[in-house]
């Protein structure tokens, strides 16, 4: 009955914003080690630092073992071995396939870049201060606390409201036996406190619209069936401290460095 939504500010304490992250850090090789290639394939060396850039992407916060380093040796003379057979029989140069390993170099020349710049512009706690004193000056959306009796058709949805209206059930008990939301159902069709974001537009439009302990007076129709809605309580969510969403508006203002470092690319660029 929910919809997924991004979180604001607000929410950025219990529910962090999904962001690309950067390679598992993986220790790095002695100086003799570096200078042994990790396998020789048919006379071709494999670096030591291959190994070492492969296994920032296959580790996935594993730690350094053994096995890891089997992983990566094993899928790097198979990545020698599959690239060299396609090179003999001449599929790189197939257009399709050169534009593909052109497009992956320029991608990651791209990220490499990106990743300077914003190493270049640091984050200031100045900026950190100012991006979290906006937020707390913007709307806020206030939460509700609400029951609900999901049905699947419009006439029984009718007879559960004339059976309140005519005091002669109360709604928990209803929902139990009725409601077809196994999420709350169980719990006599309370619901969390949640923004109105959290919920279909019809089910949203029609809670906001009512007062404190005031039930819908029609069913309302969603994608899930026929809803009774009761609104129970409101309030105004308590704005995290700066402390709790430290981390995510860090990555906030890096985002925007990115941002900033493609506008100006293309600012001095001639594009036709």
């Amino acid at each position: 009955m929910r919809v997924a939504l991004l979180p604001g500010l607000i929410m950025l304490a219990l529910s962090p914003l999904a962001l690309a992250q950067a390679p598992t850090a993986v220790q790095a090789p002695t100086a003799a080690a570096a200078n042994k290639p990790l396998a020789v394939v048919n006379g071709h060396d494999i670096p030591a630092l291959y190994g070492e850039v492969v296994k920032a992407q296959m580790a996935q916060g594993q730690p350094e073992s053994p096995q890891l380093d089997a992983r990566v040796r094993e899928s790097l003379v198979n990545l020698e071995l599959l690239s060299r057979a396609a090179t003999d029989k001449g599929l790189e140069k197939d257009p399709r396939v050169a534009a593909t390993l052109n497009i992956g170099r320029m991608d990651q020349l791209a990220k490499a870049y990106l990743e300077d710049y914003v190493k270049a512009h640091p984050i200031t706690d100045a900026e950190i201060q100012a991006a979290y004193d906006k937020a707390k000056t913007e709307a806020v959306e206030p939460e509700y606390l609400a029951h609900h009796i999901l049905v699947p058709n419009e006439a029984e949805a009718n007879k559960l409201i004339a059976e309140l209206n005519s005091k002669k059930a109360k709604f928990d008990d209803l929902a139990k036996k009725y409601s077809k939301d196994p999420g709350s159902a169980k719990n006599g069709g309370a619901l969390d406190w949640s923004d109105r974001r959290a919920f279909v537009p019809e089910f949203s439009t029609a809670l906001v619209a009512l007062k404190k302990g005031e039930t819908t007076k029609t069913p309302v129709k969603t994608q899930f069936g026929y809803h009774i809605i009761r609104l129970d309580d409101t309030r105004k969510p308590k704005i995290p401290p700066l402390d709790a969403v430290r981390g995510e508006i860090v990555k906030q203002l890096q985002q925007q460095r990115v941002r900033d470092a493609i506008t100006a690319a293309r600012a001095g660029a001639k594009i036709e």
